[in-house]
């Protein structure tokens, strides 16, 4: 529920949240993002040390952070190429991406111990104080200016000449059904994880913890290939990337063994990291300047439909098991990157 309340904001208002980030300066709107969440993890931090803390107080908080979201990721995604320029583009998301793999490693340790020790108020406590050295760190950064554009038309508007932008641009609807794809196809083995280890592995959900890790690794270790090659075949790399996460998937299922997961778990990982870094990198590279907010706000709306591939698959894996659900993921997963390699040749000749 929880999740839902940061997802729902995210999937309703991201369309306005990608016109506000192609009319504004970007760079406020993801300081005011993060001033909120800032503010939001120290609200829940002194709840929890009052003992006024309520689930619906979580619920809210949900809510208020995915809006506050919605509005500044795509500014956050459109404001990169700003900073770097197109030729650095990729490398720069691969080490963004990179930073978030360690941080997938590492954080959770971190966090679980902190809770361990502190207790969740101070957690919640730091993560605030987190949030407000963030604002401050990114007032330091040279702040490009607000999108060129000679009219400013009704929001409504804005929103439908972003879309139309959209469907006119073959390269950019293959690379955002790409993204729908894996979202709805790779993604909900994370949220059946547990199952996994619990109904196939027999174990308990502690060992949930090397496979998460060894992804991380995965992930880390994809992001680094991309930083170093470049601009060099991101088109079948990115193709490449997909197959490695449908593959892994299927690997899993095959070999329903721990020790054998944990291997496959680095592919994945690989894959995933591959698949993430070059479709975002290409997106906003292809896409202009004035645009570029608002189609990063329907490739981020992909986030808030993963709830569509979750409940079908745990829905499937309560009838047939969770192997079946997510072998059945992994072939229509393979079948659609075949499609894709064959039928997209522009994306192939990418460079």
């Amino acid at each position: 529920h929880l999740l839902g309340g940061m997802l729902i904001p995210m999937l309703v208002l991201a369309l306005f949240g990608g016109a506000i980030a192609d009319r504004v300066q970007r760079k406020r709107l993801i300081q005011i993002g993060q001033g909120v969440a800032g503010v939001l993890s120290l609200v829940v931090a002194i709840a929890i040390y009052t003992d006024h803390i309520e689930w619906w107080y979580l619920m809210i908080s949900g809510l208020v952070q995915g809006t506050a979201w919605s509005f500044m990721m795509p500014a956050r995604q459109a404001i990169i190429p700003q900073l770097v320029g197109r030729d650095k583009l990729t490398n720069a998301m691969a080490l963004n991406a990179a930073g978030m793999s360690v941080m997938t490693l590492l954080a959770p340790a971190l966090a679980g111990g902190l809770y361990a020790w502190a207790g969740p108020d101070k957690v919640y406590f730091i993560i605030g104080g987190l949030g407000i050295v963030a604002l401050i760190v990114t007032s330091f950064i040279r702040s490009p200016s607000a999108p060129q554009r000679t009219r400013k038309p009704a929001m409504l508007r804005d929103i439908g000449e972003g879309l139309l932008y959209i469907r006119r641009n073959n390269l950019v609807m293959v690379l955002l059904f790409m993204g729908l794809a894996t979202s709805l196809l790779a993604m909900p083995f994370r949220f059946l994880m547990p199952v996994f280890v619990v109904d196939v592995y027999n174990l308990d959900s502690r060992a949930m913890g090397l496979l998460i890790a060894v992804m991380g690794a995965g992930s880390l270790a994809g992001s680094l290939v991309i930083a170093a090659l470049g601009n060099w075949k991101r088109g079948m790399l990115l193709i490449l990337g997909s197959f490695a996460s449908g593959i892994a998937l299927l690997l899993l299922v095959l070999f329903p063994f721990y020790y054998a997961a944990a291997a496959i778990m680095l592919i994945l990982g690989i894959g995933d990291s591959t698949r993430r870094t070059l479709n975002q990198s290409m997106m906003m590279e292809v896409v202009e300047d004035q645009f570029r907010g608002r189609v990063m706000s329907v490739f981020m709306m992909n986030f808030g439909l993963m709830p569509l591939g979750v409940l079908p698959t745990g829905l499937m894996a309560d009838a047939f098991g969770p192997r079946i659900a997510i072998g059945t993921l992994a072939v229509t997963l393979l079948v659609i990157t075949t499609l894709i390699l064959v039928t997209q040749k522009q994306l192939r000749s990418i460079r």
